[in-house]
């Protein structure tokens, strides 16, 4: 009896009842509490309170001050559960923190890259990536850079002497853009273009010393000087931009036509007084082929040999705008009466071109070609000079050209990039 007392003094309630009648499953009937009172709410309380002791009991003992936190974090996240329904959203992975390390990983290549030393070591050597062209050397000098396309290399997997020839005029033309002075015309100035006149070239010399392969970057300077007192001169000189070395130079001699009378013409003194203050006396190549052009052979020779194409006609492709075949054209037209043996085992070192009169597009030519076969100082090695002749079926002669052509695989002298 004293122990009934003094339990109830540390315990105050009613006094302990036996435990209430199971159902008929084995459980305790949900409409009774320990007191044997009807309250349903009270049975979620005591799931919660039984879920908090499952809880208790399958979290570790944490040795030291961790153990409070370590069973409060699995209460919470006990509770947590049995309060969230476990979803098709809730099982998701958390996506932030993956989301987080792409960014991070971006951020440290970029870092890296930016810090990377791109730029070129010499700044003559910058590449034009537009393509646009500069100015450059107080005014009188003309740069743009070419990439050589898939579509302008030939069977060699090289650079054809045609792409070389359109880099040539490409630059002359944008040339004469940049500096303010394109009028309506086809490289014609604002004076001239008011006179009705344009340019036409009459002779031309290049000097090939290599052949850029797909993908290099080649680099074209231009400029332009007098010749004589109705012409004028413009130089050329290719290399390439990574490594300086000399591609081709060349030299040309333009004069005035008439577009309505399609004669030569003088130039002004309005013309001139808009291109002079851009002249330069620099020259490209030291000394021009001044040899006579020979009449070609009327019988053949043991030393020589000759080739005729005919039927060659223009199509409208290959007109300009000032409605005459385009120069670069020419070159084509005499390569085509060559053997396929010099184009196969040779390629072109030299080209020198002497132009007579413009081809129109209803005009018929044909292609004629001597072959003069020269001993080099090596054994083995043979260079070959050739007559070329270009006309019209009822005469009168376009173009004469000479070439010389070098075997394939053969060095050639190697000219390094003058310092600008």
């Amino acid at each position: 009896m004293a122990g009934s007392i003094a339990a109830s003094a540390f315990f105050p309630g009613s006094p302990a009842l036996p435990p209430p009648p199971k159902s008929a499953l084995g459980e305790r009937p949900d409409s009774l509490d320990v007191r044997g009172m009807a309250a349903k709410q009270a049975s979620s309380s005591s799931a919660v309170r039984a879920s908090r002791t499952r809880a208790h009991a399958a979290v570790p003992k944490v040795n030291g001050g961790g153990g409070k936190s370590a069973l409060a974090d699995a209460e919470h996240d006990t509770m947590s559960s049995a309060a969230q329904p476990r979803t098709f959203y809730n099982q998701l992975p958390d996506w932030s923190m993956l989301l987080a390390a792409i960014t991070t990983i971006f951020l440290a290549a970029e870092k890296q890259w930016t810090l990377l030393d791109w730029k070129p070591k010499r700044p003559d050597m910058l590449v034009d990536t537009l393509g646009f062209g500069t100015i450059v050397h107080d005014g009188v000098m003309f740069r743009q850079n070419f990439s050589i396309r898939s579509y302008e290399i030939g069977a060699d997997r090289t650079a054809s002497i045609e792409t070389l020839m359109n880099h040539l005029q490409e630059t002359a033309l944008n040339h004469v853009k940049v500096v303010g002075l394109l009028g309506d015309g086809f490289g014609s100035t604002p004076e001239m273009s008011k006179r009705n006149l344009f340019w036409v070239v009459s002779q031309m010399q290049a000097i090939i010393e290599r052949y850029p392969c797909w993908g290099d970057t080649v680099e074209v300077n231009t400029w332009v000087g007098a010749h004589g007192k109705n012409g004028m001169r413009r130089d050329w000189h290719i290399r390439d931009s990574v490594t300086g070395h000399t591609v081709l130079k060349a030299t040309s001699k333009w004069v005035m036509m008439n577009k309505l009378t399609r004669k030569l013409a003088r130039i002004p003194d309005e013309v001139r007084t808009e291109i002079v203050p851009f002249f330069s006396e620099y020259a490209a190549t030291e000394d021009q082929d001044h040899r006579k052009f020979p009449k070609l052979p009327e019988h053949d020779r043991a030393t020589s040999a000759k080739y005729v194409r005919t039927g060659l006609t223009p199509r409208w492709a290959d007109l300009d705008i000032n409605q005459h075949v385009n120069n670069v054209k020419y070159i084509g037209w005499i390569l085509e009466s060559a053997p396929i043996s010099i184009l196969e085992n040779h390629e072109l070192a030299s080209i020198v071109l002497d132009y007579k009169r413009e081809c129109g597009r209803n005009s018929v030519l044909q292609s004629h070609t001597t072959v003069h076969t020269d001993c080099a100082d090596e054994p083995g090695e043979t260079t070959l000079h050739c007559e070329h002749l270009l006309s019209l079926e009822s005469g009168p002669t376009i173009v004469k050209a000479r070439t010389m052509w070098r075997p394939k695989g053969a060095k050639s002298q190697e000219t390094v990039a003058l310092s600008w």
